[in-house]
């Protein structure tokens, strides 16, 4: 019954993480109507890292050279990732199509352990990848036009995902030798001094930045990505992963949700049919999973 009443508990703090992630989108538009991408991004995961550095700082005298070695390397990775999807969101005009082609990363993710530590995959991924990529192509389909042609915005959220699935994937090997909150404030440091370096040597900074684009820049530095992560930790301690792994992969539905809420966006129905195909494919992605909690499900009701 504990065990049961923890599941439970880390499943609703999962619901609120995801929720926290797409609301990450919101904020983050909102606050590039006042600041350029790459310093946004700086200024962001700057404070966000330094947050969870400081609540995780018993944790650094375990850190060891290899620890820290590898940590850099999934951190560089992450930091190009992370300023290729912040350009596209600067780009882009359809957040919710956004979503959807950056959640790809999850369909890449078994593609990307079987080509680098050449760890076998489920018969579900290879039916997953020619969805995601027929989803795809749908997105980037104009109106009495059928040519696979990729907007900037569009570009931007592919070669992001590419790099979420290969950061991810190292992620996994590095987590075994490194306390997960150690690991993930490096990885925001390193993407928000990155940034910054990179800003102040390609971007223009404003002279004044209003107080309302303050404000979303903190909710999504505290809220969106400090607090997220925070919680996606504790809740996956609670938990075993694959109770996680089926509520993260809503993201995308519940970002495209509060896009048409917050900016009035629509899609039509080949877009939508578009981000269904990937939606379809993620869920693919994760079969065993899913049937793995529907045995569960079913066991719980004969009890």
């Amino acid at each position: 019954m504990a065990n049961s009443q923890q599941h439970i508990k880390a499943d609703l703090l999962l619901v609120g993480v995801t929720i926290l992630a797409a609301a990450g989108w919101i904020f983050s538009k909102e606050a590039l109507t006042g600041l350029p991408p790459l310093l946004f991004i700086g200024i962001r995961f700057i404070i966000a890292g330094a947050l969870l550095a400081f609540i995780g700082k018993d944790q650094w005298q375990h850190l060891s050279p290899r620890g820290l070695k590898g940590s850099l390397l999934v951190g560089a990775c992450f930091a190009i990732a992370i300023m290729a999807w912040i350009t596209g969101l600067d780009h882009t005009e359809h957040i919710g199509e956004g979503a959807f082609i950056t959640s790809l990363g999850i369909v890449l993710v078994p593609l990307m352990s079987l080509i680098l530590f050449k760890e076998p995959q489920a018969k579900s991924t290879w039916f997953a990848i020619p969805i995601a990529i027929s989803g795809l192509f749908l997105l980037t389909m104009k109106e009495n036009n059928i040519a696979f042609t990729i907007e900037s915005g569009q570009g931007y959220f592919l070669f992001a995902s590419i790099l979420f699935a290969l950061q991810f994937t190292l992620n996994n090997r590095i987590v075994a030798y490194v306390s997960a909150i150690t690991l993930t404030s490096i990885q925001l440091l390193i993407v928000g001094v990155a940034s910054t370096l990179l800003s102040i040597a390609t971007e223009t900074w404003p002279s004044e930045v209003s107080a309302v684009v303050i404000g979303w820049l903190l909710a999504s530095a505290i809220i969106a990505t400090s607090l997220r992560f925070f919680v996606q930790t504790y809740a996956q301690s609670m938990a075993p992963a694959s109770h996680g792994a089926m509520i993260l992969t809503i993201e995308p539905i519940l970002t495209a949700s509060l896009a048409a809420f917050w900016f009035g966006e629509s899609m039509s129905l080949i877009q939508l049919l578009g981000c269904g195909l990937i939606f379809s494919a993620l869920v693919i992605n994760r079969w065993r999973i899913v049937k793995r909690l529907y045995k569960s499900s079913c066991q719980r009701i004969d009890i």
